[in-house]
């Protein structure tokens, strides 16, 4: 038996649309052509898991993963994730001296789930729950950089970095940007991995490209890749 397919011909085929909305919004003739999937079937299939709230529709009417995916792997276990996020960014903060966040992404963009403010002056605020791409900012080069080739590909035909650029994040371990996402504004993110050595969220952290310079890595990449391994470790024990 082919190891891709469990010999559940339709769980095989619902998972394969789930693993195509990994990479961004699709059409329903997207996921036809992504998956393989007669249109009759994949468009069944599609609207079977919107009921169940493990795809929705973006503004264009196209398919994206719904708000139970995160729900799923929160009650996993990345919850542990979250229960350390605050202490590790709160060192980062005192470390660095500017705001340090933690990303996930979800579809084609990344959610803001944990953060440490700079305590006082000029500071780059990003509330928890705020969305922002996937195309831009250093954060969003750690989420797609260790993503499949045809991830990678799609997530980097809108987005304002290279495949270059994410070949040298993946050699170095850590991603830099300024003025990428905002004017004015610097960034430095690493990668947090699963148990299972999969990148599932970025530590970052940011602040004026006065104050961290055109190339804020050499500043502070040291403290970023120290925090997100302290944080991989952690989820790496039982």
């Amino acid at each position: 038996m082919d190891k891709k397919n469990s010999g559940v011909g339709v769980l095989d085929k619902a998972v394969a649309i789930l693993a195509c909305l990994e990479a961004g919004p699709h059409s329903l003739s997207e996921l036809v052509t992504a998956t393989g999937i007669a249109r009759p079937t994949a468009h069944r299939l599609a609207v079977a898991l919107e009921h169940h709230r493990m795809v929705s529709r973006d503004y264009a009417g196209r398919f994206i993963l719904g708000s139970r995916s995160s729900e799923l792997a929160s009650a996993a276990g990345e919850d542990r994730l979250l229960a350390v996020a605050s202490p590790a960014l709160s060192a980062l903060r005192d470390a660095t001296s500017e705001s340090a966040q933690l990303y996930r992404r979800q579809g084609d963009q990344r959610i803001c789930v944990a953060t440490e403010e700079r305590l006082s002056g000029l500071r780059d605020s990003v509330p928890i729950g705020t969305v922002l791409t996937m195309q831009a900012g250093s954060a969003a080069q750690i989420l797609l950089a260790w993503e499949e080739p045809e991830k990678i590909r799609r997530g980097l035909v809108s987005a304002k970095f290279t495949a270059a650029s994410l070949s040298a994040v993946r050699r170095r371990g850590w991603a830099q940007s300024v003025g990428e996402r905002e004017a004015g504004v610097a960034s430095v993110s690493a990668p947090v991995k699963g148990p299972n050595g999969k990148v599932i969220a970025a530590v970052s952290i940011s602040g004026p490209v006065e104050r961290l310079g055109r190339q804020p890595g050499r500043l502070h990449a040291a403290a970023v890749v120290a925090t997100a391994a302290r944080l991989t470790e952690h989820l790496a024990k039982k």
